[in-house]
């Protein structure tokens, strides 16, 4: 198993990035608030996974331990795969799919792309005991003169396909509707949970 590589990005995708680990580019699937924290030519750390098939070896990368554990968890369920269990974490934080499962809110978790009804059903059965406890840890802020990173989660809808006016208007309401002013700047920590947000919207405006 691959635990986690460390090294230069080379590259950062739409659904992957490039890391380049004792000479050799590793190409690591993940979800866009763990895409939206690299930057090309900045050095990084991901913590992994290695999923075996017989006619592929695709590695997924994660910002932490715990969406890791959370990937390798909700793939437990039967008819959920790598690709589904990636789509989870993009939509919702571990701990926000803690929650649903603990208060069996099928409404959360059909905001994942091909979970229906029957899907959340099946993921609150399963998983009610696997999960764990929801562990409310927060963000940690920099001591530091503060520094807005929301063009970070602009960047990040772009590079998914959104025009910079959508993207920037979508962060806008999600700050807006959490009471955060306009000149108030976004914590680092805090990118992929907005990012999150946003793309739940954006993704309810297609619909």
């Amino acid at each position: 198993m691959i635990a986690s590589v460390r090294g230069e990005v080379l590259a950062v995708g739409i659904d992957r990035a490039v890391v380049e680990t004792g000479g050799i580019g590793l190409a690591v699937l993940a979800a866009p608030s763990t895409l939206a924290l690299l930057r090309v030519g900045e050095h990084a750390r991901l913590h992994t996974t290695l999923v075996v098939r017989e006619d592929s070896l695709t590695l997924y990368g994660f910002a932490d331990a715990d969406e890791r554990e959370t990937f390798e968890t909700v793939q437990t369920v039967s008819g959920i795969g790598p690709r589904t269990a990636l789509a989870m974490l993009a939509v919702l934080s571990p701990d926000a799919l803690r929650g649903a499962v603990a208060e069996g809110n099928l409404t959360t978790l059909m905001k994942v792309p091909g979970i229906g009804r029957k899907g959340a059903q099946r993921l609150v059965l399963e998983l009610a005991d696997r999960l764990g406890p929801v562990r409310g840890s927060a963000s940690v802020e920099t001591a530091v003169a503060p520094v807005d990173h929301r063009t970070k989660v602009v960047e990040a809808l772009e590079g998914l396909g959104w025009t910079a006016r959508t993207a920037e208007d979508a962060v806008g309401d999600v700050l807006a509707a959490r009471g955060v002013v306009a000149d108030e700047p976004l914590a680092e920590g805090d990118v992929p949970d907005v990012l999150r947000a946003a793309l739940r919207m954006l993704g309810g405006r297609r619909g």
